[in-house]
């Protein structure tokens, strides 16, 4: 659909002078959004912008305050509830996926078809027909009778956006769909993005990867601090811009590369392998060092930094850690040791989002906050609170939930769980994924400093840059192997990005 067709038709969706308010702090600040036909629109803003808010207000899980006017493909509303939107069209693929691990990917994708107000007989064979055929039109091939729990993250993503798209849908807001895809995934998406605005369909598009969102979008619509910044055509439009309008801030990276070839070696790799996973990998790693490894989604990078945390048991090979051989029978020897590792999956596996920010905090070290064997609340507080000051976390109480934190706080929640462990080494997994260009440089600057202070730390990421700006070295992991090594002041970001996407 043209930009011309789009500008002559009245907005599928219009939004006007939308307010919410959450214990007396301003979520929204009368703001109007609206979206026309087949357009896609992106909705950009730093986590706790209200992005969330505002989707939810459009679905109906939120009601927003007196004063809001909703119009919505020619009808209007005082509000939206749930059975409404889905009914009229509208459909979400939130970042933490809402899946059933334990049902199976026919299930997850084909669940709501067979729900109504009245019981009926479920045809497990039909909901495979569907699964296949969402999947397809992914270009994707799963096996859909198999838990979902089997899968990685990236199938999982893949599994939730099958399941947006089953629907008779109008309008879709994807919240951060690329954030666990390959390049080739993420391009695949994009298509299918394409190919649904050309149909009609309206697609809302909250990414932090800013080059996305200037690749995909027609116009941007920014929020700040919960107020409507502006909307803005997509084209003409640069990330520094985005930035600027998203933080008020503009930020500039400079290569970070040092050499550090006289501080002592704290890990030594050699020869690690696990045959299917990764084969023949050999590096050092030395004391204030930053490692960058980087890939594509299954080049083996996750199992590797699973191996080294005691987690998967390589076949053969050597891990030295400050000069001596070490063989870990689970996490817990690895922690002991002296490594710590953040995971790329931070919903699930890196925090437990029902828990309070302190229970999350002191987990792995709760051996600094006990006293004769039973669990002391001072120490407990105090090294809450002595982490929440070294990282810079913003929260109310620690007794709050972390669910209750947004994705960059929570991030370095994470990070302070495991720097509480006092680690010799430092593994992070993806630690950007789900957070916000502002977040990401804060996050950026904690990894400088530790890295300053003489900690040992692997950063793994599947966007060049990050380790191209951030890292002393960088590895390229392909296929289980590594290809090629960089040593960023000595290359440029082409070159290795060149190396990755090839």
């Amino acid at each position: 659909m043209t930009e011309l067709a789009k500008s002559s038709q009245a907005p599928l969706l219009s939004l006007r002078n939308i307010n919410m308010t959450f214990g007396g702090i301003r979520a929204l600040k009368d703001v109007s959004f609206e979206v026309m036909p087949g357009e896609v629109h992106c909705l950009a803003g730093e986590n706790g912008s209200g992005k969330s808010t505002l989707i939810k207000i459009v679905t109906g899980v939120y009601r927003p305050e007196p004063g809001a006017a909703i119009e919505y493909d020619g009808q209007t509303y005082s509000h939206m509830s749930p059975v409404t939107a889905q009914a009229a069209g509208i459909q979400v693929i939130w970042q933490d996926l809402a899946l059933f691990p334990e049902m199976s990917v026919a299930e997850n994708i084909a669940f709501q078809t067979v729900l109504g107000r009245w019981p009926r007989v479920i045809s497990y064979s039909r909901m495979h027909e569907i699964a296949v055929k969402a999947l397809a039109r992914l270009g994707v091939s799963l096996d859909v009778d198999r838990p979902l729990k089997d899968y990685q993250i990236a199938q999982r993503q893949i599994v939730a956006i099958a399941r947006a798209l089953i629907g008779d849908a109008k309008l879709i807001f994807m919240d951060e769909p690329t954030a666990s895809l390959t390049q080739s995934e993420t391009d695949h998406l994009m298509d299918i993005v394409r190919t649904l605005s050309a149909s009609g369909v309206a697609v809302v598009f909250v990414s932090h990867r800013l080059a996305e969102v200037l690749e995909i979008s027609d116009r941007l619509t920014v929020l700040r601090d919960g107020a409507l910044v502006g909307v803005y055509p997509a084209a003409g439009m640069t990330q520094s811009r985005i930035t600027e309008l998203m933080t008020g801030r503009t930020f500039e990276y400079d290569v970070r590369s040092r050499e550090v070839s006289a501080n002592p070696v704290v890990l030594e790799v050699e020869k690690l392998s696990r045959p299917g996973l990764f084969e023949d990998i050999s590096f050092t790693l030395r004391g204030g060092e930053t490692l960058g490894i980087t890939g594509l989604l299954g080049s083996g990078r996750t199992e590797l930094a699973l191996s080294l945390f005691g987690m998967l048991k390589p076949r053969s090979g050597t891990i030295r850690l400050e000069g001596k051989p070490v063989r870990f029978s689970s996490n817990r020897a690895a922690i002991a040791a002296g490594i710590a590792y953040l995971s790329e999956d931070r919903l699930s596996l890196g925090l437990i989002q029902p828990q309070s920010i302190a229970d999350n905090l002191v987990i792995a070290s709760l051996d600094r906050v006990t006293s004769g064997g039973f669990l002391s609340d001072d120490r407990k507080r105090a090294l809450v609170a002595q982490w929440i000051a070294d990282l810079g976390i913003r929260i109310g109480r620690q007794d709050d939930a972390i669910s209750t934190l947004s994705g960059g706080n929570q991030q370095r929640v994470a990070i302070a769980k495991w720097l509480a462990t006092n680690p010799k080494l430092l593994i992070l997994d993806a630690p950007t994924v789900g957070v916000d260009v502002g977040a990401r440089a804060g996050i950026f600057e904690i990894i400088a400093k530790l890295a300053d202070s003489g900690l040992a730390i692997i950063l793994i990421s599947d966007e060049v840059p990050e380790v191209y700006f951030h890292a002393d070295r960088v590895l390229h992991m392909a296929e289980g192997r590594i290809v090629n090594r960089f040593t960023p002041r000595d290359c440029t970001l082409a070159d290795i990005e060149a190396a990755v996407y090839a």
